[in-house]
């Protein structure tokens, strides 16, 4: 079988129950905000991953390069044709 990771799991679960209850709660609110203001806290453990692995980082840069460039022209792609199909959706709902 394939992996799935939690953490997309979880955000998929979140963002069905904001969807299903149409609002969010106190409670998460206050999670979101205590989440916010640490924020920077949260980027230590993967830079010091990268550290870590400076090395295999060097030795594979071109590959990882790659990866980069093209996950982001298909995120970018991806994004447009997503407004794109909500901005058709909003102008007939409005007709």
């Amino acid at each position: 079988g394939l992996a799935f990771p939690g953490p997309v799991l979880g955000m998929a679960l979140l963002v069905a129950g904001l969807f299903a209850f149409g609002r969010s709660g106190a409670a998460l609110d206050e999670t979101a905000n205590a989440i916010l203001r640490n924020l920077s806290l949260l980027f230590v453990p993967a830079a010091v991953g990268v550290m870590q692995q400076a090395g295999l980082i060097a030795a594979n840069w071109l590959a990882i390069s790659v990866a980069l460039a093209v996950s982001t022209l298909l995120t970018l792609v991806v994004t447009v044709l997503t407004f794109r199909a909500v901005a058709r959706l909003q102008a007939r709902r409005r007709e």
